[in-house]
Order: C-alpha cells, then structure tokens, then sequence
C-alpha cells in the first residue's frame, strides 16, 4: 500500500475499520434524562478549566437509539454537566457508557466523546419510563420517571437537547506525554422532537469504581423528561488548547 493510499484511510486498524466512516443518522432516538443537584466542590473538581460551573447541576441520560445509520440499534447512558464557555451555556459530557462497540470507538477516535462500554437499557414497567446502567453485573444506575403524565412544550424539548455539548480530546504520544489535548465543543443537527413529556423522577446512583458516576451523589432531583428524537451531530471543533495555553485555530 502507497503512502498516498495510506493516508486515506482514518481509522484503526488500518484494513478493517471498527466503525464505518460516515456521519451517523438518528432516527428516533428517546432520551429519559434526569436533572439533579450534586455536591458543588465535587463537580467543580471534575470539571476543566476554561469551563465554569454556575450551579451544581448534572444531567444524567439514557438514549436508546431506535435506528443509527452504520451502527443499528444501540443503548448508551451518562452523564452531562451544565457549563459555561467564554459566555455561551453547554454541557460538558463527563461519562457515557454504551452497548455497541463501533459506535463507542468511533465517538473516541473521531470526535472526543467520553464512551465506554457498559449496559444500559430503557423500557416503560407498570406506568413508569426506567432507565438503568449496569457496569459487568451489577448495577450501577436505576432512573425512573412517571409515564407521559404531562405533556411537555416541544420548544423546551428541544432546547433541553441543543445546547452545545463541550468534550476533552487528549492523545497520548509515545513518551507517554500527550501529543494533542484540547477543548472540543459540538452540537445537534437537524433536530426534531417527535414527542415530549414530564412529570415525577427519582434517580439512584451505586458506588462502582470502574464506574464512578455516585462520586457525583444525588442530593435533590430538580427535573426530569422523556423525549422522542431524529437527530444528527455535527462534526467537533477545538476551542481551546491545552499544550499551548489557549484557543486552538
């Protein structure tokens, strides 16, 4: 294989690609996310400078992905912190854990998101939408949320699921240094909501430490939604860089 050949190819292995190399599609994509108050200093202490925290709030999710263009079904679970940037609102994603191998490989190889393999699922039992996450066999999160008892304001919906998302890229080098480290935000594309509702939640988190999302601890849930999806996300731009002390070009 030519050199010019080689640097076509922008995956790994070189030959037989963990994922395809394409911008996914989400076709009815439902969310049961979980809005909670956590422990100021704990949060602030995961979460990277430049971003600021101005509440102690974390979004814990779970997505069951209905149909994704090159990945099929899949389940996926985490946690998104609120933040700011140089002014503008977001998300810093902290965890994700999912069910499909390309689908987590390709998150960390082409963009920056924060995947790792785990079992989430998303189901309705006896009137209420119940999210879990099981790390090997144990669990390590039970969300529940009463089913459809409040419609909710699609413009919130969307609103809830847009807001741009920041990530941290770090590639080691070979000395064990890393050779790229920075800042990436990203948002939703092409965005409907097909459906959304409220009403009451409650959300247990396990202490796991392969795991750790208990280390930011449930204090008060203050929100809680189920929302219906198609969707696509965009492409990851730097924002800031760490090697070199400020904004990437």
């Amino acid at each position: 294989m030519k050199a010019e050949d080689v640097r076509q190819h922008l995956t790994t292995p070189l030959t037989s690609p963990a994922f395809a190399p394409m911008v996914p599609r989400f076709t009815d994509r439902e969310y049961l996310n979980i809005v909670y108050r956590t422990d100021p200093g704990t949060l602030r202490a995961v979460v990277p400078e430049p971003l600021r925290v101005d509440e102690p709030l974390v979004r814990f999710e779970v997505m069951k992905m209905g149909d994704v263009s090159g990945y099929g079904p899949y389940t996926e679970a985490g946690q998104a912190i609120p933040v700011s940037f140089d002014g503008e609102q977001g998300e810093y994603l902290h965890a994700m854990y999912l069910d499909n191998f390309p689908a987590t490989a390709s998150g960390r190889e082409v963009a920056a998101y924060p995947k790792v393999m785990g079992s989430p699922s998303l189901y309705v039992d006896s009137g209420a939408v119940v999210g879990t996450l099981d790390h090997g066999s144990l669990r390590v999160a039970t969300a529940t949320m009463g089913y459809k008892h409040h419609e909710l304001d699609r413009r919130e919906a969307e609103a809830q699921i847009s807001v741009p998302t920041f990530m941290l890229k770090t590639v080691p080098g070979y000395d064990g240094m890393p050779r790229v480290q920075e800042l990436v935000r990203t948002r939703i594309t092409d965005l409907t909501v097909k459906g959304a509702w409220t009403g009451p939640a409650r959300l247990q988190l396990f202490a796991h430490v392969l795991a750790p999302l208990a280390d930011l601890p449930v204090l008060e849930v203050v929100s809680a939604s189920h929302i219906l999806t198609d969707l696509t996300l965009s492409g990851v731009e730097p924002v800031h860089d760490y090697l070199k002390g400020g904004a990437s070009s």
